[in-house]
């Protein structure tokens, strides 16, 4: 059973900087790409930014490309989102996914993150 638990969210002013993590279980994380989406109020859930297996390829959203980096430790289960010089539109739940998980809507409970001065 795939199980996916994101911390590191909060109330942060604009310009400052969150690291999100989250401990993946349930399935191989080692050969899953990886994204991390967001859901902010009244929005659809969109893809922020996703990393490959193997390869390490990255690929993020024209919205938060410069300012975030998506890593992952395979060797622990983990992902990561550094996100610095944040903005109120980042205001949004925070959701990771192996990419194939989409479509079966696999996600978990989400952490959410709060820009505001």
């Amino acid at each position: 059973q795939v199980q996916l638990v994101e911390s590191g969210g909060g109330l942060v002013q604009p310009g400052e900087s969150l690291r999100l993590s989250c401990r993946a279980s349930g399935f191989f994380f080692r050969s899953s790409d990886m994204s991390w989406y967001r859901q902010a109020p009244g929005k659809e859930r969109e893809l922020v930014a996703s990393i490959a297996s193997l390869s390490g390829r990255r690929n993020y959203a024209a919205s938060v490309k410069g300012r975030f980096t998506i890593s992952r430790d395979d060797a622990d289960n983990t992902l990561y989102l550094q996100m610095t010089s944040l903005k109120p539109e980042d205001t949004a739940v925070y959701y990771c996914i192996p990419d194939w998980a989409v479509e079966f809507d696999q996600w978990g409970q989400g952490t959410q993150v709060t820009v505001s001065s």
